[in-house]
């Protein structure tokens, strides 16, 4: 060989990036050759991977190799992506190129910022990645490594690491690769599993990198479907299943969706005022509407508030959730948080939480005592305690001002829909999906019940016209695309515009 073997990776924090790369390069030292690692950190909270470039070469007497210190576009044997997004980072990047790169991925994804910032669906279009990981590399290998290596406990890094030698394009046997991970003497076990499972994915290869037959196992006999409204041996509970068990059988399973997180979120009771609320729907539902019901009444009912703040980062199965997405490290935790006025003034009974409201000047006081950022280290048993006693206030949130205010907003939205419902079930049904726009805590929740707002008013001024439930559509999917609700904003001067013509003709 008179050049190297160079090998791009791009990994998020926690994906054990840095890990891989030092098994390469264990890997190549232990079997006599040259090696060289380099790493560019990418910006955190997930806008950007941190890039680890690697060069080997086998060694030759004589001969010094002089290393690149960063990978060139067009110049890459290898590239290594540890999810699916960074794939088409790399590409765009040049690092990928049909004459030569082998392009190794997971197809799982983790979703960046800019993703997450979107109220609506802001997800990056993987089936652009998909087909432009087919024209740009000379050989695609990709799976969901992260599940992989779920199931192996351990990270994906050990998945890529099986891949990598299942693709056999370095010139080093099975063994080899498995020494590099048992000499680094941590978390051993667990990655192999993980690196088994990768090179098993990728089509299996023997030690000297020739193909090798493997038997796969039969997939395992999936069992039918349980009845979707049928009993679970909770007498309440089954009540309220055979009362949802009236309604029409297209909303059955969302009926069955819609109770389970009601009753989950608060209690039997809870669950007997949901099927009050879409049963008031169902009595007019000409075109379907009463599954559509189901689905956007139980959004509202569960909403986000204190006490469901702390019910969620208290519960036994995050603990679990988060030691596997670490690898089973010891970790501390810390919850930042930054309550408002709004969400404590909430907790007080409708009359009093009113009563200080009204006083500006107290309401300023308590939240220099009581507001502000806070962090909270779930992992004592202090700050759990806190957060656990707040989560033990279930019992008192329907006494309480933000109960009071979101059923009084629930109430006004579902006679809107019934007052539209008896004339047009296609604008009633609109109606209901603008419930989408009211999500998440504190300012999140405000902007969304803002967006909200507006465009229930606008739907309320488009009644009557033929156009009317295309135009509700259209303002909700503008709401959607940007947190401060430009795009909102510009559709509702282009429906004030049309309807203030109508108005002076």
């Amino acid at each position: 060989m008179d050049r190297p073997i160079t090998i791009a990776v791009l990994a998020i924090g926690g994906q054990g990036g840095g890990v891989l790369v030092d098994w390469v390069v264990a890997l190549a030292e232990r079997q006599d050759w040259r090696a060289q690692s380099t790493s560019v950190p990418g910006v955190a909270q997930r806008t950007g991977a941190t890039i680890y470039y690697v060069e080997v070469i086998a060694a030759a007497p004589g001969r010094t190799p002089v290393f690149s210190a960063m990978a060139a576009p067009g110049d890459v044997d290898v590239v290594i992506a540890a999810e699916w997004m960074e794939a088409g980072r790399a590409i765009q990047r040049g690092l990928v190129t049909p004459d030569r790169t082998t392009l190794i991925a997971s197809t799982h994804r983790a979703f960046a910022v800019s993703e997450k910032q979107v109220p609506g669906d802001g997800m990056a279009d993987s089936g652009a990645v998909t087909a432009a990981a087919r024209a740009a590399a000379r050989r695609f290998v990709a799976f969901d490594m992260a599940a992989l290596a779920e199931q192996a406990g351990s990270v994906v890094s050990s998945v890529l690491f099986g891949a990598l030698c299942g693709t056999a394009v370095l010139p080093f046997g099975r063994p080899a690769f498995e020494a590099a991970i048992s000499a680094a003497g941590v978390g051993v076990q667990a990655s192999l599993r993980g690196f088994a499972l990768g090179f098993d994915a990728v089509g299996g290869f023997d030690a000297v990198g020739q193909p090798a037959a493997r038997l796969r196992p039969l997939p395992e006999p999936v069992p039918p479907p349980a009845a979707v409204l049928a009993p679970v041996g909770h007498a309440p509970y089954d009540s309220l299943l055979a009362r949802a068990a009236t309604l029409p059988a297209a909303a059955h399973e969302m009926l069955a969706e819609g109770l389970r997180h009601v009753v989950a979120y608060q209690d039997i009771a809870y669950g007997s005022a949901y099927l009050d609320a879409v049963e008031d729907v169902a009595q007019l539902d000409r075109a379907g509407l009463t599954e559509t019901a189901a689905k956007y009444i139980a959004r509202a009912m569960v909403y986000d508030d204190v006490i469901r703040v702390a019910a969620l980062k208290t519960q036994p199965s995050r603990a679990g959730r988060v030691q596997r997405e670490m690898g089973g490290q010891v970790i501390a935790v810390t919850e930042f948080m930054h309550p408002r006025m709004e969400e404590l003034l909430g907790l007080l009974t409708p009359a009093l939480g009113t009563a200080v409201q009204r006083r500006p000047r107290l309401v300023a006081a308590l939240g220099r005592v009581f507001c502000g950022p806070r962090r909270i280290r779930t992992d004592t048993i202090l700050g759990f305690l806190m957060l656990y006693v707040v989560a033990g206030l279930r019992g008192w949130r329907r006494r309480t001002l933000r109960h009071a205010q979101e059923w009084a907003r629930i109430n006004a939205w579902l006679g809107t829909v019934r007052g539209a419902a008896a004339e047009d079930p296609a604008l009633a049904a609109e109606l209901l999906a603008n419930q989408r726009l009211i999500k998440g805590y504190s300012d999140t929740h405000s902007r969304g019940v803002d967006k909200f707002t507006q465009v229930m008013a606008a739907a309320q001024r488009l009644r009557g016209r033929p156009d009317a439930t295309v135009w509700v559509r259209r303002l909700r999917e503008a709401a959607l695309k940007d947190e401060a609700g430009l795009a909102l904003e510009q559709a509702l001067q282009t429906v004030d515009s049309f309807l203030d013509e109508r108005t002076a003709a």
